[in-house]
């Protein structure tokens, strides 16, 4: 009797089980195939629309040769659909100290610059990524040839010319002389802007941005001060960001950029 009452408390148990898991099993199917509503979330917060198709923009490199030869990449303007165009503006890009050209093509500018129409060209400053070092850079009236000479051999005309940091000894020195070959200038917190007077700022006509990063207090102060003398600026302050403030903030530079030479056209 103890054995036949047993099986059937057995019997009953599993009989029992069958019929909660029959029950179940409807919502548990349900919640194994739809995410919960915290994932959902998270997938909304995680995934954004893929962005549009890019243009394909091939960076070319080339040497030009002198005391010293000069290393550059240049991106040629595009339309929409990848098609060589005449260029809107011409952009020299110069590097600082901790940098070269390659930065340019890295940051993605040289390929901005060419899909909205505009000739890009970023060159290795003696000393720095593939151009070796020379003698024929120690003063300024040198650098101030060497720039001369690195636009004319390539067909610039009229430059917008970008120089951050250490650059300045070189864009400075040329903007000084040479402001008529300049459609625009953007300095980036570069060097040797205390070496000249109010008189010389003021006389300066060229367009000018002024950018530099709210955390970099001692070079982007002190140029953003001297520059302000010229007298057709912008100023854009990037805050947050440091002395190369174009690398803490690309989007924000980009935009900058591209909106400053739309301005110059």
């Amino acid at each position: 009797m103890n054995f036949l009452r047993n099986r059937l408390v057995v019997l009953g148990l599993v009989l029992l089980a069958t019929v909660l898991l029959y029950l179940l099993l409807p919502s548990i199917r349900q919640g194994s195939m739809e995410p919960s509503l915290d994932v959902q979330r998270m997938g909304l917060v995680a995934v954004s629309p893929p962005p549009p198709p890019a243009i394909n923009v091939s960076v070319r490199t080339g040497q030009l040769p002198g005391d010293p030869p000069l290393f550059f990449r240049e991106a040629l303007p595009v339309d929409g659909s990848g098609r060589q165009i005449l260029p809107r503006l011409q952009v020299v890009l110069l590097h600082g100290q901790a940098f070269s050209s390659k930065t340019w093509e890295e940051l993605g500018t040289l390929a901005l610059l060419a899909t909205n129409g505009y000739q890009a060209l970023a060159v290795d400053l003696p000393g720095f990524g593939n151009s070796p070092d020379s003698d024929a850079v120690k003063t300024d009236q040198h650098r101030v040839d060497l720039l001369g000479r690195f636009m004319e051999a390539l067909g610039v005309r009229t430059a917008v010319l970008l120089s951050p940091s250490m650059s300045g000894h070189y864009s400075i020195p040329f903007l000084m002389k040479h402001s008529a070959q300049l459609h625009g200038f953007i300095p980036i917190a570069p060097v040797g802007t205390r070496s000249y007077t109010p008189q010389q700022y003021q006389s300066i006509q060229t367009p000018t941005l002024i950018v530099f990063g709210a955390l970099d207090t001692n070079l982007g102060a002190q140029s953003h001060k001297n520059l302000m003398q010229l007298p057709h600026h912008s100023v854009l302050k990037m805050e947050g960001a440091r002395h190369a403030c174009y690398m803490d903030k690309p989007w924000e530079f980009h935009q900058a950029l591209l909106d400053f030479l739309s301005k110059l056209e």
